[in-house]
C-alpha cells in the first residue's frame, strides 16, 4: 500500500512575523484559503486515504497541526521532541508505517511547497510510486528551473528510464549543492538539471536498509526506538535517543551516497515559498504592483508585499519595492532584496531572550 508523510516540523523563520513557533509557515493561508500543510494533505488525500497519511511535526506545534487536519487519526500525528533534521523525521515516519505495513511505499511531501496543477501532481505521484516499487529505487521529485536560481539545490539527470502520460524518469547522475550565479546560470543552459523538491518516494525496506549502509548511527537508534513502540517507555525512548542524533538531511545522509535514485521530471508549477518575496509570485498584484491582504491605503507605492491582521491600518507612502507585515504585536518592515534575511531577526530577539515574540 501506498502512505503519505508530510513533514511539517519546520519554524518558518522567514515568515516572522506572521509565522511562530506554536503558529510556523506551514499553518499559515499563504498562498490561498487554506493552510499550506491543508493543501499538502488535499493532494495525497487525492489518492491516499487519511487512515495512511502521517505528519512528523514537533510537541510544540502538535494542537495546531490537529486543529488544520481534523482528518487525520490521532495516532498518525508523529511528534518529535526536538529538531533533528529531515533524514530523523523520516526515519521516524518509516517505523511508524513499517510497524503496519512493511512492504509499504513512502510518499514524502514538505509541507511548505506551492504546487499549482493537483492533476499533474497526481500523474508525477503515480508514475514516482511505480518506479519506487522496483527493489531498491528512490525517487526524487525534481523542478525544472525557470531561472538561475541560488537557493535551490541541483540534481544533475543522466539518461532517461520511462515516459508515462508524459512523465519522464531519468537516473541521477550527481546532486549539487546551492550554485552562486554563475554556476546557477550553467545549470540552466544545459537543460540537464532540476530544483531538488526535497520530495521523495521509496519503499520502506528501502529507506531503512539505506539508513543501515549510509546513516548507521541514525538506523541503530531507529531499532531501540522500534523496539519500545506501543510501551508505556515510548515517548521517554524517542526522546533520549533524539538528544543524541546528529542535525542531518536526509539529502546530505543519504541521497548523495545512494545509488540506484532516479529523478522525476514535475510537470507542475512549484514554488518552495521560501521568503515573503516568494508571495508576489503566487497572488494577484493590483494596477501598481502591490500584492495585499488586509486594511490598506497606498499613495505613490509600488510593487510592494502588505500583510495586515484585523482592522489595522497600513499606509505606505512613497515606497517601493518593501515588505510590509503587521501583527497584533510586531511589525515587519524590510527591502524585498532582503527578504531571505527575515530569519536574522529571529535569531536576534532569541540572543536578546525576547522569546514572546517567537
Amino acid at each position: 500500500m501506498i502512505h503519505g508523510v508530510i513533514m511539517a516540523g519546520g519554524s518558518g523563520t522567514r515568515f516572522w512575523p506572521m509565522s511562530r513557533k506554536k503558529n510556523p509557515k506551514q499553518l499559515l493561508s499563504l498562498t490561498g484559503s487554506q493552510s499550506m500543510i491543508q493543501e499538502t494533505f488535499g493532494r495525497l488525500a487525492a489518492s491516499i486515504p487519511p487512515q495512511r497519511i502521517y505528519v512528523v511535526t514537533n510537541a510544540e506545534q502538535t494542537a495546531g497541526v490537529l486543529e488544520h487536519l481534523p482528518q487525520v487519526p490521532r495516532a498518525n500525528i508523529v511528534s518529535e521532541p526536538c529538531s533533528r533534521n529531515t533524514a530523523a523525521c523520516i526515519g521516524l515516519a518509516a517505523l511508524r508505517i513499517a510497524a503496519q505495513d512493511p512492504n509499504g511505499t513512502m510518499v514524502v511531501l514538505p509541507a511548505d511547497s506551492y504546487i499549482d496543477r493537483a492533476d499533474a501532481f497526481l500523474d508525477v505521484l503515480n508514475t514516482a510510486c511505480a518506479a519506487a516499487e522496483t527493489a531498491g529505487t528512490i525517487v526524487i521529485f525534481g523542478i525544472p528551473p525557470t531561472f538561475a536560481a541560488t537557493g535551490y539545490g541541483y540534481i544533475q539527470r543522466g539518461r532517461q528510464i520511462v515516459e508515462t502520460n508524459g512523465v519522464k524518469l531519468f537516473d541521477v547522475l550527481r546532486f549539487r549543492e546551492k550554485p552562486d550565479q554563475l554556476k546557477a546560470a550553467e545549470f540552466l543552459e544545459s537543460g540537464e538539471y532540476y530544483w531538488n523538491s526535497g520530495s521523495f518516494v521509496w519503499k520502506v525496506s528501502t529507506i531503512m536498509e539505506a539508513f543501515a549502509e549510509f546513516m548507521p548511527e541514525l538506523h541503530s537508534a531507529l531499532g531501540r526506538i522500534a523496539a519500545a513502540l506501543g510501551t508505556p517507555r515510548e515517548t521517554e525512548v524517542i526522546a533520549a535517543e533524539y538528544e543524541r542524533l546528529p542535525n542531518v538531511s536526509i539529502d546530505y545522509g543519504v541521497m548523495e551516497s545512494a545509488r540506484n535514485v532516479k529523478v522525476i521530471e514535475a510537470t507542475y508549477g512549484w514554488d518552495d515559498v521560501g521568503s515573503w518575496r516568494s508571495i508576489e509570485n503566487l497572488r494577484r498584484r493590483d494596477a501598481d504592483g502591490n500584492v495585499v491582504d488586509g486594511n490598506h491605503i497606498a499613495i505613490d507605492a509600488t510593487n510592494c508585499t502588505i500583510i495586515g491582521e484585523g482592522k489595522h491600518l497600513i499606509a505606505a507612502v512613497g515606497v517601493d519595492d518593501l515588505v510590509i507585515v503587521h501583527t497584533p504585536d510586531a511589525t515587519l518592515v524590510c527591502r524585498k532584496d532582503r527578504a531571505q534575511d527575515v530569519k536574522k531577526i529571529v535569531d536576534h530577539l532569541a540572543e536578546l531572550g525576547l522569546h514572546e515574540y517567537l
